[in-house]
């Protein structure tokens, strides 16, 4: 690999949605929404989408502006990272959810299974066509894992966590090669819970991530991160669920080192895998300094080689104020060319 195309940057998917389509105190007053949340659009229905192809198209230009490598279409449609998704799959009652504990300790409404998971329709390849179409950049979409839906969902119909995971990691599946065959470039599975419920993971998440890989060739990513700053406080030192993953097929896995201020030692579990470094501490509205960047970008040299980091934020974006998000990223790109030039 050329010294020009080390330290790729990339989001981890989320963008800040514009406050003309989105009720953005509403979105930062409660955790992500496991269910549809139509209150939070400020659009009407009829004018909803042309809305949200607008908005994509703005974090589009944005981070091509900031000089981004691999570009995500921001999850403008989307009302979490994972909702849009789990909501639009056969099996779960929509009228009747059930409830969950959040990170944050609060009962939240999920959805609630009460047949078998079935994928009807391609979900987000249409948003895939959309962001292939208007930019020459490499594209990436996200997809919720099935690990963190069956940690999300109220289980009234499968004998176990497991058999429901494995039925969300073939719609997973199906989905994946649809976003593939659309255009992407690369699909992220995002699974924040393998961090949250680390015994539960290693119970029945390996199978469940396999699954949802089998027959996928393209380059897929998996982020994992201890929760959105701007809703969850505090951060642990270090993983409790990440050199299990170096075994898997994945290609990419997407970690956060600048919140919680990493030991990058343990990188070094995951020898097969390109890092998602992730460099941007989004717990602050502070915007880094392009030098903070590259310090960090240097923190995980001596543990993985340079041509297996990818530099990119903490996790998803979508609770800064657009101008935060548009800093940091530009901090960010320009913190990968310090390191870049460093070592030629």
């Amino acid at each position: 690999m050329s010294t020009a195309n080390l330290f790729p940057t990339t989001l981890v998917g989320s963008y800040p949605q514009p406050d003309w389509l989105i009720d953005r105190q509403m979105l930062l007053s409660s955790m992500p929404p496991r269910t549809r949340l139509h209150a939070l659009w400020r659009v009407a229905p009829d004018w909803l989408e042309q809305a949200q192809d607008d908005a994509t198209l703005l974090a589009i230009r944005d981070q091509e502006r900031a000089g981004l490598d691999i570009l995500t279409d921001g999850e403008m449609r989307r009302e979490s990272y994972s909702n849009r998704f789990a909501t639009a799959l056969e099996g779960i009652d929509l009228d009747n959810p059930g409830t969950k504990t959040s990170r944050s300790g609060a009962q939240v409404p999920v959805p609630r299974c009460v047949g078998k998971i079935r994928r009807t329709h391609a979900v987000n390849a249409r948003d895939v066509q959309f962001l292939r179409a208007n930019t020459d950049r490499k594209i990436k979409i996200t997809v919720p894992g099935p690990f963190t839906m069956t940690q999300l969902t109220s289980n009234d119909f499968y004998p176990s966590l497991g058999e429901l995971a494995l039925a969300y990691a073939d719609a997973v599946n199906a989905e994946i090669k649809d976003l593939f065959a659309a255009g992407a470039d690369v699909v992220q599975i995002d699974k924040p819970y393998l961090q949250a419920h680390p015994e539960e993971a290693r119970e029945y998440a390996l199978p469940a991530i396999e699954r949802a890989l089998a027959g996928i060739t393209g380059t897929t990513a998996l982020h994992t991160c201890f929760g959105y700053a701007a809703l969850v406080k505090g951060r642990p030192a270090g993983y409790s669920f990440l050199n299990e993953l170096n075994g898997t097929a994945l290609k990419q896995v997407s970690i956060e080192t600048a919140q919680c201020n990493l030991d990058c030692k343990v990188l070094e579990g995951l020898p097969q895998k390109t890092i998602l470094l992730g460099v941007l501490d989004l717990s602050t509205h502070e915007i880094e300094t392009a030098e903070t960047v590259a310090a960090r970008i240097r923190k995980a040299l001596p543990h993985v080689a340079k041509e297996r980091i990818i530099v990119a934020p903490d996790c998803g974006l979508k609770y800064l104020p657009r101008p935060v998000a548009f800093g940091k990223m530009r901090a960010m790109v320009e913190g990968a060319k310090i390191v870049r030039a460093e070592v030629k």
